[in-house]
């Protein structure tokens, strides 16, 4: 089986913003390595599949919401490698499925639902889980693809980055991609990870966990430079405002880059703010990344007409 990401261009972003102020902006669109397994994605999925197949377990069980990008392309992925999937999924079932799980299904995902109570509590989630499909004999990927695999295969994305560059940005959700994003750094490269849901220190403590993991086993470990922003998740997880779905239409316009609501919006966001405070000094080259997640729109969409954009 091999599982290698696709051509990934790099798009320069040129508006009065970056104009006025002076700094270089790119956004490398790992959205478009895949089809349907697009973005940071692949990336934490590839060493995964790669593991389930030396162990021959044929069944892939993970984790995730209803509008879940992961739960997504691990069913394209079970698909096209020829696994079968098994979906947990946070929250009640709705008589009708939303985009994102009817793609699931399509895949031959099996959904199975579980309380946002026990989804919470990992422990009794995974005890669960094993009495549930036991006997099944399932590889497990946590949600988002956060374990030592997601984040191996996480260190490769800026080796697509085809220009020098002083920081990186990306959305963070779980904190394996800007792990890998931030362990790959070279000298004089810095790394600002956008935390996409309120929690204060979580996503932080998760970075410095798979550091800490780095700096025991590599005795020629340099100390990264790298920054969690926690000041646009507008509220929490999936929160969608009237001044975020203005940006995001905004920037798709002109750009002619989609971006997702939940993640690389708020991320873009954020980047734009900054620069209007001054928070990148002129001339710096930043190197967004736009980590995919555009399926989920289709979704959120319905949300935004049926809510007035609310």
């Amino acid at each position: 089986m091999q599982i290698a990401p696709f051509n990934i261009p790099l798009q320069a972003i040129e508006d009065s913003v970056t104009d006025r102020y002076g700094v270089h902006l790119f956004v490398l669109r790992t959205d478009l390595n895949h089809p349907h397994i697009s973005g940071n994605k692949l990336f934490k999925l590839r060493y995964n599949l790669l593991e389930a197949q030396r162990s021959n377990i044929k069944t892939l069980l993970t984790f995730g919401g209803a509008y879940s990008n992961h739960i997504a392309a691990t069913a394209a992925a079970g698909k096209e490698y020829g696994y079968k999937t098994i979906g947990i999924i946070r929250g009640e079932e709705y008589p009708e499925l939303n985009p994102t799980l009817q793609f699931a299904v399509s895949c031959g995902m099996r959904l199975h639902y579980v309380s946002r109570n026990l989804y919470r509590n990992k422990g009794e989630l995974y005890n669960y889980v094993n009495g549930v499909f036991g006997e099944e004999n399932f590889y497990l990927v946590p949600e988002g693809g956060n374990n030592f695999l997601g984040v191996k295969g996480c260190k490769e994305i800026t080796s697509y980055i085809t220009t020098d560059f002083d920081i990186v940005c990306c959305a963070c959700g779980t904190g394996a991609t800007m792990a890998g994003i931030t362990l790959s750094l070279k000298a004089g490269q810095s790394a600002i990870g956008f935390q996409i849901l309120k929690g204060q220190g979580y996503i932080k403590k998760e970075i410095e966990r798979w550091i800490h993991n780095e700096r025991v086993v590599n005795k020629n470990f340099v100390e990264p430079i790298w920054h969690i922003n926690e000041d646009y998740h507008f509220g929490k997880y999936a929160r969608i405002r009237p001044e975020l779905v203005s940006f995001v239409e905004e920037f798709n316009q002109n750009n002619a880059t989609p971006l997702d609501y939940v993640y690389t919006g708020k991320m873009m966001f954020g980047i734009y703010d900054l620069i209007k405070r001054d928070f990148f000094k002129g001339g710096r080259r930043i190197v967004a990344i736009h980590t995919g997640g555009l399926q989920g729109n289709a979704g959120f969409g319905n949300r935004l007409l049926s809510s007035g954009k609310q």
